[in-house]
């Protein structure tokens, strides 16, 4: 799955042009390295986004095309 969807499928962030954006501006990681939006993720990926001088580190535990709300926590594990 692209990265860009996973962003907004998981809810790490709400909108799709949004990811697109800040994977565009360099802020999303992928493994250690910068990642575009078209990039396809796997279980067991670590990402890390900054947003601002916040940055949120999560590892990949599944990939769904959609997920509902409550769903989506089950996408992903903070580290």
């Amino acid at each position: 799955m692209r990265l860009d969807k996973f962003l907004k499928v998981s809810r790490l962030i709400k909108r799709r042009t949004v990811a697109n954006e800040a994977c565009d501006a360099g802020r999303v990681l992928v493994n250690g390295k910068i990642a575009k939006a078209s990039l396809n993720v796997k279980s067991g990926d670590i990402l890390e986004i900054q947003f601002g001088n916040k940055s949120v580190k999560a590892e990949i535990l599944d990939v769904k095309d959609t997920a509902k709300k409550d769903e989506a926590k089950e996408l992903f594990k903070y580290l």
